[in-house]
């Protein structure tokens, strides 16, 4: 196959694909089998441990701020009086 007849749209030429490839195999382990539930797998690497520890804090604490946001507003709507039905938002009346 001639390199100039290679249409521009077709992706990435043989030798690149096939060195690419290699490389990627030489990363996996191919070997490992396959789980047969989710969450079977092992454990993480110890490389990504840091990681998951920040995004496993930055959940906790989003989840917990979630709520006490919803339950500071939820006190302040009591506290005014405001009875939102069927978990529509209150509507407020425009200040002049």
């Amino acid at each position: 196959m001639n390199d100039d007849a290679i249409d521009p749209k077709a992706g990435l030429p043989e030798p690149v694909r096939d060195h690419l490839g290699q490389q990627l195999r030489s990363m996996l382990s191919v070997g490992q089998e396959k789980p047969r539930f989710l969450g079977d797998d092992p454990a993480p690497d110890a490389t990504f441990a840091p990681q998951l520890q920040r995004l496993e804090t930055r959940l906790k604490t989003h989840e917990e701020g979630t709520g006490a946001v919803e339950h500071a507003l939820d006190r302040i709507l009591d506290a005014f009086g405001v009875t939102p039905d069927d978990g529509k938002p209150a509507e407020t009346k425009p200040t002049a």
